[in-house]
C-alpha cells in the first residue's frame, strides 16, 4: 500500500500547484485524513491517508476542467500506486466536471469514503474560520458552524449535497461528520500554518 513518501508526494503536489488557496486547501485535508485515520482506529496507516489528502487536488490548479481525469496521468508518471490514484480520483464520484463527464470511480475503503465526505466540508468550515474575529477553527462552536451551514448563501461553492452524500457513505449523522471534521481542523491548524509558513 502506497508507494510514495510524504516528502516526494509534498514535492509532486508543489510541482503542480503553486496558489497559496490550493496549498492550504491540500495540508488541511491532509492533516484531517491524518486525524481521522488516528481517530478511527487505522493510526498505523494515518501517512498513508494523508498522503491521499494531500494529493486529491493535484490536477485542480492547472486542469480545473479535467479534475479527477488528468490526475491519474500525473500520478502515474510520477511512479505513484494505482491505489493511491483510486483513492484521489474516487473523491470526485457522481460530480459532473466542466467538461461535462460525470466521474464514476465510487469510494470503496472507508479511508475513501472520509476523504469524500471531508474535502467539501474543510472549505466550508475555513470559510466559516475566516468571517471571525480570530480567524480560526480553535474557538469555532458546532452550533455557529452549523448556522453557516444552513445558510444557501455562504460559501456557496461548498456543495452541502457532496457533504451529505459523504456522510450517508460513512453511515453516519450529518452532525457527526460536522463535529469531527471541525474537531480535526481545530487540532490541526498550527501544524497546517506551520508547514505553509515553511513551504
Amino acid at each position: 500500500m502506497g508507494s510514495i513518501t510524504r516528502e516526494e508526494a509534498f514535492e509532486l503536489l508543489k510541482k503542480y500547484n503553486q496558489d497559496p488557496f490550493h496549498m492550504q486547501h491540500a495540508l488541511t485535508v491532509e492533516a484531517v485524513m491524518r486525524w481521522y485515520a488516528r481517530e478511527l482506529g487505522y493510526g498505523q496507516d494515518e501517512e498513508y491517508w494523508g498522503i491521499v489528502g494531500l494529493l486529491h487536488d493535484i490536477d485542480f490548479e492547472l486542469y480545473p476542467s479535467e479534475h479527477c481525469l488528468k490526475a491519474p496521468e500525473l500520478l502515474r508518471e510520477a511512479g505513484v500506486s494505482e491505489d493511491i490514484i483510486h483513492a484521489v480520483v474516487s473523491h470526485g464520484y457522481g460530480i459532473t466536471i466542466e467538461n461535462g463527464v460525470t466521474l464514476d470511480v465510487a469510494p470503496e475503503h472507508e479511508m475513501e469514503k472520509v476523504l469524500f465526505a471531508a474535502d467539501e466540508l474543510t472549505g466550508l468550515i475555513w470559510a466559516a474560520a475566516l468571517m471571525r474575529p480570530s480567524k480560526s477553527t480553535k474557538d469555532m462552536e458546532l452550533k455557529s458552524l452549523k448556522k453557516k451551514y444552513k445558510s444557501k448563501g455562504f460559501a456557496a461553492g461548498c456543495s452541502r449535497e457532496v457533504i451529505e452524500r459523504g456522510a450517508q457513505q460513512l453511515g453516519w449523522e450529518l452532525e457527526k461528520l460536522l463535529t469531527m471534521t471541525l474537531q480535526a481542523m481545530a487540532d490541526s491548524e498550527d501544524l497546517i500554518n506551520e508547514e505553509l509558513n515553511n513551504s
